[in-house]
């Protein structure tokens, strides 16, 4: 009888989770070296690895069981993004490690779960002083963000905070060791944002309920990593940030930090072919205050920089006319200008 009760309790758990889109779950035989078979002619799911610094890829990421929640059975191995003094992509001023998916799925429609666990450790600590951009999308309408933010007053902040348009909504010191659980509850049909999270392994529970949000995704702009901006300065450190139970789901939620598939972690690799996802476009900050228009040129005889794109900041020597009608706005001034 307590074995029927086993199995009832199971299925009406299974029941009550959503549809898996897509899932970046690591199976033990995964290895860094997948992450080097992804290329804009082999696309090869689930992940897109193209926003990194010039060094192997080992030195920006690590998969391992220890760098899991261990509350995460579906889950056989952990990601460690790191940045890095080296950790700097495509000439931009901020430093950045970020993994996106690769998929051939709409998640950017309906009402979806952006599900990740998200940890740090006292070795390799990101440091307070400095504006992390963690778990964005491409025009950041949601987000966490950790340290000083800029135009802060002060040298630090021990802060992480979720956002939405570049407003804190929820916040709680980031201890190392801790893992913090989380999902963006997102209806693209409402243009609603909200919050669920735990720590460890207790269950989620929406923190923060949906408020007016513009959300929108081409389903290949969710950036799983950091993206450091230099606030008045750089420092070669590296920082580690550990990820576990990444994926995307249909509602109903699951709010298990085993995850969907508790205990079965998934075997083998992924050899999924090509898909059709377009070229990549440099991914910015949002800006937290109203934006200042810094040039409104449209035509250049010289190179000009796509939508998104870094158009200016300092140390930046790469183009700074935008194209078509797209303007140069000041994003976290002096260190970075982007054409929208």
């Amino acid at each position: 009888m307590k074995s029927a009760f086993a199995l009832l309790a199971l299925s009406i758990a299974r029941a009550q989770a959503g549809t898996i889109l897509w899932s970046g779950f690591f199976n033990s035989s995964s290895t860094v070296a997948n992450f080097d078979k992804w290329s804009w002619s082999n696309q090869i799911a689930p992940w897109q690895w193209y926003i990194h610094g010039s060094g192997a890829t080992s030195t920006y990421l690590g998969l391992s069981s220890s760098f899991k929640n261990p509350a995460d059975t579906t889950d056989a191995q952990g990601l460690r993004t790191t940045i890095d003094g080296t950790a700097f992509w495509n000439g931009q001023t901020m430093e950045r490690t970020e993994v996106i998916p690769q998929t051939s799925a709409n998640l950017g429609t309906g009402h979806l779960y952006y599900h990740f666990s998200l940890s740090t450790s006292s070795t390799n600590k990101p440091n307070p002083g400095f504006e992390h951009q963690i778990a964005f999308f491409e025009s950041h309408f949601t987000e966490l963000k950790f340290g000083l933010i800029s135009g802060e007053a002060g040298t630090t902040d021990p802060l992480l905070r979720w956002d939405i348009g570049g407003v804190s909504q929820w916040s709680t010191t980031l201890t190392a060791n801790t893992w913090y659980n989380f999902a963006y509850d997102i209806d693209f049909g409402a243009s609603t944002v909200g919050l669920w999270y735990s720590t460890g392994s207790s269950p989620l529970t929406q923190i923060v309920a949906n408020k007016a949000a513009s959300p929108s995704t081409n389903s290949a702009d969710w950036h799983i990593g950091v993206l450091r901006l230099p606030n008045g300065g750089t420092n070669a450190a590296p920082e580690d940030w550990f990820w576990s139970g990444i994926f995307v789901e249909q509602a109903p939620i699951t709010t298990s930090i085993a995850g969907p598939n508790p205990g079965s972690a998934p075997s083998g690799t992924t050899t999924t072919g090509p898909t059709t996802t377009a070229p990549p476009t440099t991914t910015t900050t949002k800006p937290t205050t109203t934006p200042t228009t810094v040039s409104t040129t449209t035509t250049a005889a010289g190179p000009t920089q796509t939508q998104w794109g870094q158009c200016g900041g300092n140390g930046y020597t790469g183009p700074t006319v935008c194209a078509g009608t797209f303007k140069c706005v000041a994003v976290s001034p002096p260190y970075y200008y982007q054409c929208q």
